[in-house]
């Protein structure tokens, strides 16, 4: 199988080295008799989106392509610190790509294996709703603690000045349209009176 390898430290995580991972995940991808296609090796917080991440969004771009078939990596707190719903869409993406992946200190965590790989999607699909769900929850509790203590909740209101401007602009942005809408419907005498006949 073509394996693919992602390895992370935080730039935070002063003195850490990724090689500690690779050398692991290395032997690990040997052992098992993949083929090693790219290391994707990042130093920078796993709390970025792949936006900011440039190998991780890079091995999305592989994924898509198919350029390997299974991602493996040291810990699933390696991969990603985004938050579960987060971490687990960035999974279930690479699934859709037709890649699997093998969390290395977490075998339980695999979809290289046939037998768990349909059980452990369904498994984290349910658990990233249930995760979204909670998140509204959060949202909805804060706001109405938020509304309870007094605080307005949503855009604040435009001063009357603004208000009246938009008005303004509006009505002579009506009265615009209303004029070109009789002119082009209007008598062919009030067109040749312009000179457009």
């Amino acid at each position: 199988m073509r394996v693919a390898i992602y390895a992370r430290v935080s730039t935070d995580d002063k003195g850490q080295d990724p090689e500690n991972q690779l050398r692991e995940l290395r032997a690990w991808c040997v052992n098992s008799g993949h083929t090693i296609t790219h290391e994707y090796v990042e130093h920078e917080s796993g709390r970025k989106g792949a936006d900011r991440r440039k190998q991780f969004a890079a091995l999305f771009e592989d994924a898509a392509k198919r350029k390997f078939d299974c991602l493996v990596f040291w810990a699933l707190d390696r991969f990603s610190r985004e938050g579960m719903a987060q971490t687990i869409a960035h999974l279930q993406r690479l699934t859709s790509y037709g890649v699997s992946f093998h969390s290395y200190t977490e075998p339980h965590l695999a979809t290289d294996n046939e037998l768990v790989r349909n059980v452990l999607l369904a498994l984290l699909s349910s658990l990233a709703k249930v995760e979204a769900q909670k998140i509204g929850e959060r949202t909805k509790a804060g706001m109405a603690r938020a509304k309870a203590k007094g605080v307005k909740i949503g855009r604040p209101r435009l001063g009357i000045e603004v208000r009246q401007e938009i008005a303004k602009r509006g009505s002579a942005h009506r009265s615009e349209v209303r004029g070109l809408r009789a002119f082009r419907s209007g008598p062919r005498s009030g067109r040749r009176a312009f000179g457009l006949l």
